[in-house]
């Protein structure tokens, strides 16, 4: 206990250094990998090409950060991920920042060395999805809540609604922060009062960016909301055991993404004050109703449906702040340094895996979890190969990708010169962002396309097919994530129309697959 006062006491003087140095060592993982885009951070470099209040499934926040990064400094992969480096950065100063005004300065950097020793921290300041912005601004909202609630200082309130509204813009579930507030006020008689006045200073921000949403969802017939239910609604009736699997699955993604000893620490926490919640300080109360009882709260969704295994990981912040404190009391002394060991451990494979598979030759086998991150430059440079061998204008053309919106985000990312990308949905339905946005207008009449689909030429779309003049099979593309799978490209020659909107002409479809 003695050697590790003094670890802690090393670290805190010199915490003013240890941020930069993380950060600083993460952007040296993020600017040397070469691991492509995932299909989500593709996806939302495309909603950065286009500006909105609002997209399909998520408000604008992820989108205006990448569109900001990359008008900077251009369409780089390592550009993309650049925003969740330094909100990575930003979120550990606010997470120590709080854990100290809580719990003091030991507590902070406990607090600091178990997120830092979580693999989830790895991935949420790598992958630039609507993750790092929502953890970022959660954290925020907590900080100037404390100050505004136990530290009387007033602005802090406008400051926490601003850091609220910041966290909305990213994510949904960024209406917890004012419902658990409003809780908070009604549970606590000490602090009742702040409900007349300062929750609606703080509540302001929110409302305008509901606002903003609700109205760009009304001119949208309600997109975003209906995929947001969809998250709750299951989609076929289970039994039993499949929700119990579900369950364990959840409980598993859990273990792996905070490392077993400190999650089971903060389910430890979590238990705990349910138990005692009567009986707990404003603070321990105000810290626990921010996350522990939320991550109750997806435990049990989990048993009901399944749940994706990075929803709760806001709620882990506010967890980790309690663990911090009930260490403080001499609780988890035992566990403590074996769980940030075990931790740090994880986390130096996470950032080593991409290289030992490089050097064991590893890279696309079966025993390769990171194939799906090395899929969509490979495959645009067999599909570039096939663009130049059909001598059209490549400037002068565009593309159509049919089957799931990550082909056709990855296509516009990684194919030379970043050429328009539409994607075309066979069913009719609006099932991405890519069916609100315009079909090629009146621009693209008369122009040639390379179509990429899964559809070989016996099972192409004939709507699709008959918006050309002639459409050519060109060649089978090796689909690095899914070999059983190819593509295909084709060659659609002048455009007439968008298929639903259709003209009279003739078409001939010319299949030469071999």
């Amino acid at each position: 206990m003695f050697y590790f006062d003094q670890l802690l006491h090393g670290i805190e003087r010199r915490s003013l250094w240890l941020i930069p140095a993380v950060a600083l060592l993460r952007l040296v993982f993020v600017a040397s990998s070469e691991l492509d885009l995932i299909g989500d951070e593709a996806y939302y470099w495309e909603w950065s090409r286009r500006p909105d209040w609002c997209y399909f499934s998520k408000p604008p926040m992820v989108a205006w950060l990448i569109g900001g990064f990359t008008w900077l400094l251009g369409d780089e992969t390592w550009v993309v991920r650049l925003p969740a480096v330094v909100l990575g950065a930003v979120s550990l100063w606010f997470l120590q920042a709080t854990a100290r005004g809580f719990f003091g300065p030991r507590a902070s950097v406990l607090c600091l060395l178990l997120i830092l020793a979580t693999p989830a921290q790895v991935l949420a300041n790598f992958l630039m999805t609507i993750d790092p912005p929502l953890y970022c601004f959660w954290i925020m909202t907590l900080y100037f809540l404390r100050r505004a609630l136990f530290a009387d200082d007033s602005r802090a309130w406008w400051w926490a609604g601003f850091s609220a509204a910041a966290a909305l813009l990213s994510k949904q579930a960024a209406l917890l922060l004012p419902l658990m507030l409003a809780v908070f006020l009604l549970l606590d008689a000490q602090r009742r009062h702040y409900l007349r006045r300062e929750f609606c200073w703080f509540l302001l921000p929110v409302v305008l960016v509901v606002v903003q949403i609700v109205v760009w969802n009304h001119a949208h017939d309600w997109v975003m909301f209906g995929h947001s239910k969809s998250h709750f609604t299951p989609h076929d009736a289970i039994d039993g055991w499949q929700r119990l699997k579900h369950g364990l699955e959840f409980i598993a993604y859990q273990l792996l993404l905070l490392s077993p000893l400190i999650w089971l620490m903060t389910l430890g926490v979590t238990l705990q004050g349910l138990v005692q919640f009567k009986t707990l300080s404003a603070e321990r109360r105000f810290l626990w109703l921010f996350g522990p009882v939320l991550i109750l709260a997806v435990i049990a969704l989990s048993l009901l449906q399944k749940v994706q295994g990075n929803w709760p990981m806001p709620f882990y912040l506010s967890a980790l702040i309690l663990l911090a404190g009930d260490w403080l009391d001499g609780h988890w002394s035992r566990l403590m340094k074996p769980a940030l060991a075990f931790g740090a451990m994880l986390v130096v494979i996470t950032y080593a895996l991409p290289l030992a598979l490089k050097l064991l030759h590893l890279q696309g086998t079966p025993l390769d979890p990171t194939k799906r991150f090395n899929q969509w430059r490979t495959m645009a440079a067999s599909i570039d190969a096939g663009r130049r061998k059909t001598g059209v204008d490549l400037a002068d053309s565009f593309v159509i990708a049919t089957g799931h919106r990550y082909l056709a985000s990855g296509l516009a990312f990684y194919l030379a010169g970043h050429p328009p990308v539409f994607r075309f949905e066979t069913s009719g339905m609006v099932q991405s962002q890519y069916e609100l946005w315009s079909a090629p207008d009146a621009g693209f009449s008369g122009k040639d396309a390379f179509v990429v689909s899964e559809d070989g030429p016996d099972r192409f779309s004939p709507k699709l097919a008959a918006a050309f003049q002639s459409l050519t099979w060109i060649a089978r593309i090796n689909n690095p994530a899914r070999p059983q799978h190819p593509y295909h490209l084709y060659l659609g020659r002048q455009l007439t129309h968008w298929p639903g909107f259709f003209l009279d002409a003739h078409h001939e479809y010319a299949n030469t697959a071999p």
